[in-house]
């Protein structure tokens, strides 16, 4: 059993707060992923849990036991860097083998360790090659079974395949998530990559500026979005985001966007669900993801006529700006559905598939019809 607790953790670079008052509760055998924008304190969030950094305030807990004040070696952590930092004069079985060989093991031991964890990363064929033999993403996983050889109470991982190429990645999100499952470990991972935080976590931890803006599964984050940082940071492409205004129109309600002559129909019940103070002109922005906005070629009732300007191709579906209003929205549609630019479409927003936001605060008013 491996818990790790942050407690109003504090951190100071000189003048520059990097980490405000973190909370954050890891249970055992989660797979947490720390994600933001360079510079948000992801990293040296990850650095003070293992002991590179220290804290200015606050407690890390590990187990129950506060460890702010002991040393990386004694936490019993084990960490992987983007740079694959292994020995080259070594070859792949020695690197491994080293973190074992520190402790005085028994040779017998190292051995049966080391080929159980390159049987689990299936590297065992290449165990007497040196490291400059290898492909990037095959030293990536030296360096993760050099880190998990010892069996340390958690892995701690610093954006360990943002080196590597596209397809690369992919495979290594694949191998790392089946780690994590077989291991059974306690994992927290870095990355600025929204691709890579959905596709491994169980939950996500945003940051922003040195502040933990969201906790979630992967599907509460990109469903729930706790304000407009978070909305437009999750998801490929971003949501939509415009400014609205909110009226009544015989038994619904309309919601316009900046510029727009007509506004789109809405149920009743949204006026009264935003409080009236977002109603104010200024004070309401409409977060729309591409798929909620519903594409036709032909009129229909409740959809709005507009010119399709950018198409980007993307394989099995197309990302298409729309002009509405003096602003743009960019649908989601099936390959091929909107033939070229400039030709008109017809669009609706979806009711259900709507965020609102407070214009100056940035929080969601947690409005779903």
């Amino acid at each position: 059993m491996t818990q790790i607790e942050l407690r109003g953790v504090q951190k100071w670079f000189g003048d520059v707060q990097v980490v405000r008052d973190m909370n954050l509760s890891i249970a055992d055998n989660e797979f947490i992923v720390l994600l933001g924008q360079s510079g948000c304190g992801k990293t040296t969030t990850l650095r003070a849990i293992a002991g590179l950094e220290t804290i200015d305030e606050g407690d890390i807990l590990i187990d129950g036991q506060p460890v702010q004040h002991l040393k990386a070696s004694d936490r019993d952590i084990a960490m992987v860097f983007q740079s694959f930092s292994l020995y080259p004069h070594m070859s792949v079985y020695e690197n491994i083998a080293f973190p074992l060989r520190a402790t005085r093991m028994s040779t017998a031991d190292v051995d049966a360790r080391v080929r159980e964890i390159a049987g689990v990363l299936r590297i065992e064929s290449f165990l007497q090659k040196k490291p400059s033999a290898l492909s990037g993403g095959d030293m990536q996983r030296v360096a993760i079974g050099r880190a998990l050889v010892r069996k340390p109470k958690a892995m701690l991982m610093d954006e360990p395949i943002g080196a590597l190429d596209a397809k690369l990645r992919e495979e290594m999100r694949a191998e790392i998530k089946r780690l994590h499952i077989k291991q059974g470990s306690t994992t927290i991972y870095v990355t600025h990559d929204q691709v890579e935080a959905m596709s491994l976590a169980d939950r996500i931890v945003i940051m922003h500026a040195g502040v933990l803006q969201q906790i979630g599964s992967p599907e509460d984050v990109y469903a729930y979005p706790a304000n407009l940082f978070v909305a437009q940071f999750v998801g490929s492409p971003v949501m939509n985001v415009a400014a609205a205004t909110v009226s009544t129109a015989g038994t619904g309600a309309l919601v316009s966007l900046e510029g727009q002559a007509e506004g789109f129909a809405f149920p009743a019940a949204l006026a009264g669900k935003l409080n009236g103070s977002a109603t104010e002109p200024g004070g309401l922005k409409l977060g729309i993801r591409p798929e909620g906005v519903l594409v036709e070629r032909a009129a229909k009732d409740g959809y709005l006529p507009v010119e399709a300007h950018i198409i980007e191709p993307l394989g099995s579906y197309d990302i298409v700006d729309l002009k509405v209003g003096s602003g743009m929205l960019r649908a989601r549609t099936r390959a091929g559905f909107v033939p070229k630019p400039g030709e008109t479409v017809h669009v609706r927003i979806d009711p259900a598939q709507t965020h609102f936001f407070d214009a100056e605060s940035g929080a969601s008013l947690g409005v779903r019809l």
